[in-house]
């Protein structure tokens, strides 16, 4: 089951972020926008590199190499579907309109999705997980 919940996560952000291209929503020349979608790059970038080589799976199995906690997974728990989800927002803020308003829900609602697949995963996985998972948010550090 969670890999379909994955599965449908990933349609949903990949959806969301086409349909912003189609519309010609994705990139904007507004100060704002341009400062989360660079943070978002930038936390995407640091999120990969700290990762590893380890590669991206369509499903929210779990890699092999141990659980990562160093890097930006110090204090959020998902980096880089946060990071997919503030690009998202970088769209709206750029482009406001409520049909980004919607993909930019529609790409956290995804991200949400595969968080919650993965996380039952990785906590059979990995015992330690549930301590991780207590100290430290999903989305934004001490918040969420």
């Amino acid at each position: 089951m969670s890999d379909v919940v994955s599965l449908v996560g990933l349609a949903m952000m990949a959806g969301g972020m086409v349909a912003l291209v189609l519309r010609g929503q994705l990139l904007s020349s507004s100060v704002p926008a341009i400062v989360l979608q660079a943070s978002a790059i930038a936390l995407l970038a640091w999120a990969r590199v700290t990762f590893g080589s380890r590669s991206f799976h369509a499903t929210a199995s779990p890699t092999e190499g141990g659980l990562v906690t160093a890097g930006p997974y110090r204090w959020v728990r998902h980096p880089i579907y946060t990071a997919v989800a503030l690009f998202g927002w970088g769209c709206w803020v750029g482009h406001p309109s409520w049909f980004s308003l919607g993909m930019a829900c529609v790409v956290t609602a995804g991200g949400a999705a595969r968080m919650l697949a993965e996380e039952a995963l990785l906590k059979v996985r990995y015992p330690e997980y549930e301590e991780y998972a207590r100290r430290t948010k999903r989305m934004v550090p001490h918040v969420f």
